[in-house]
């Protein structure tokens, strides 16, 4: 045993570390928080968006619209006695209603990069996603700001925390195709 430590001591000697100093690195980083949550504060960082938007519209309207026009001529006299007497009347009544009722649901998620970062600690995040099923391509497109407190400890966001927010679902494919109305009933829905 003597034999070993002897042998180890001359190893720690000639490759120049001291006796009683550790040679190992260090587990710890300098500027690791073990406590905080990682929030994302530069260009580059990547942010989860949790996209949950419910939209519901309502547009109604109502016209009632009325008009009378009664005139009249008396017969002519001197030179106008060709003049015969004539009269018209007309009436119109108008009335019309309109509805509309719209719902729309988005669930889904999609990681976003963080673009640019803002003089205020706000960061610019965008992110798309491609989702092909059945020959239909849905592309989901989000772009906006957050607040890098926003962000939960599982580095996502709710979609209703980011500011001015486009958030867009387009669908390309076989489905599109069919729901979307032909050429001729377009522009028959144009000019009726």
């Amino acid at each position: 045993m003597k034999k070993i430590v002897c042998l180890l001591l001359i190893l720690a000697i000639s490759s120049g570390i001291q006796p009683g100093t550790a040679a190992a690195a260090s587990l710890w980083v300098d500027g690791t928080n073990l406590v905080g949550d990682k929030k994302p504060g530069k260009v580059g960082d990547i942010v989860t968006v949790l996209v949950r938007e419910n939209t519901k519209t309502k547009d109604k309207g109502k016209t009632n619209v009325k008009k009378t026009n009664d005139n009249s001529v008396s017969d002519g006299t001197g030179i106008f006695s060709f003049l015969k007497a004539f009269g018209f009347n007309s009436k119109s009544d108008m009335t019309g209603d309109g509805s509309t009722e719209r719902t729309h649901v988005a669930q889904t998620s999609i990681t976003c990069l963080v673009t640019d970062m803002l003089p205020n600690g706000n960061l610019i995040i965008e992110g798309t996603r491609d989702v092909t099923t059945h020959e239909e391509n849905l592309e989901l497109k989000i772009v906006g700001v957050i607040r890098p407190e926003d962000v939960d400890a599982n580095n996502n966001i709710l979609s209703d925390r980011i500011a001015n927010a486009e958030i867009g679902i387009k669908g390309r494919g076989a489905l599109t195709r069919i729901q979307k109305p032909g050429l001729l009933t377009q522009i028959l829905q144009t000019i009726f």
